[in-house]
């Protein structure tokens, strides 16, 4: 019975990151997805392509998404059967999040909507086609998923994280204290266990 692991990383991250699943993932292989570019409509028709040539291999297959790969994740795969998913500070609304960036640079939907573009002082660019987008594809997740969540997390809300899970009954574990960048000692070991945890 041959078993993967599909990681997809999130914004500035990449394939590479797979490899320190290795030792804790016994008995999967663990495959990264090298996608490029940063924009959904380039991203998720490379998750798509890397998933189908996945499944051509492997009879189980797990996704593991960070952040705005799991955005992307859910977008590819909505009408894909993987054996489940494990989200680690996850974008699952997009489109709150946009309009939650909106209000942090003060920008309207007319004002962007005119502009097309607007750079923020955050380091995001404000996209009027990336918003369009996002509405005119919402996501259809019907994977049983599991959900890591930092409790101090500044870009994903917690109420869209509850949101969701209670929406499509996912598990969801909250690290209080954490940051969206899991990166200490203490917060990679619970990253660890967390998905040993989840992939019996």
């Amino acid at each position: 019975m041959k078993r993967a692991i599909l990681y997809v990383h999130g914004k500035g991250g990449s394939a590479g990151e797979a490899d320190r699943f290795r030792a804790v993932c016994p008995g999967f292989d663990v495959l990264g997805v090298d996608y490029r570019g940063e924009l959904p409509w380039e991203a998720a028709p490379q998750i798509a392509a890397a998933y189908d040539e996945a499944r051509r291999q492997y009879e189980h297959i797990i996704l593991l998404a960070n952040s705005i790969g799991a955005y992307f994740t859910m977008l590819a795969l909505g009408d894909q059967a993987p054996d489940r998913a494990l989200f680690v500070s996850p974008v699952l609304d997009m489109e709150r999040l946009i309009l939650d960036m909106m209000a942090w640079a003060g920008v309207s939907e007319q004002a962007l909507c005119e502009r097309g573009e607007v750079p923020t002082d955050f380091g995001e660019t404000l996209s009027w086609a990336y918003l369009c987008y996002v509405r005119e594809h919402p996501i259809a997740w019907q994977v049983p998923t599991e959900i890591l969540y930092a409790g101090g997390d500044h870009l994903v809300s917690r109420q869209s994280v509850e949101q969701f899970a209670a929406e499509h009954g996912a598990g969801l574990t909250v690290l209080e204290g954490g940051e969206h960048w899991f990166h200490t000692e203490e917060q990679m070991a619970l990253l660890d266990s967390w998905v040993k945890k989840h992939l019996l």
